[in-house]
């Protein structure tokens, strides 16, 4: 039996939610702790961008980035109402994930 696969779109932004990044991954609890942890070079660590606020899933990749791409291109209104509609209090979707670390132990390495 194939194994079923799981893709996220999902969008971050930082604390007073002025910026907003998107992006696509096959394991959400992993990347978002990469974020908040600063594991990932670039964009989100430097602007501080570890809040999720939005997420979608599905089965196709293809998919998946096809989505990633169409909301990018949207103007931040329409990325904002999209968050709105699912998350009104733009609160952060995974708080309490990081007690415990996508590799099994906790914050400070310890299992």
């Amino acid at each position: 039996m194939p194994q079923e696969h799981h893709y996220y779109v999902y969008l971050l932004t930082n604390q007073n939610n002025k910026v907003m990044y998107i992006g696509v991954t096959n394991n959400l609890e992993r990347r978002v702790y990469e974020h908040k942890m600063k594991l990932v070079p670039g964009f989100t660590e430097k602007y501080n961008v570890n809040k999720l606020v939005y997420f979608e899933e599905t089965s196709d990749v293809r998919a998946a980035i096809a989505r990633e791409k169409e909301i990018k291109k949207w103007r931040r209104e329409k990325k904002n109402n999209l968050v709105i509609a699912a998350n009104p209090e733009w609160r952060d979707l995974s708080e309490g994930w990081g007690e415990i670390s996508p590799c099994g132990r906790d914050d400070k390495g310890e299992s």
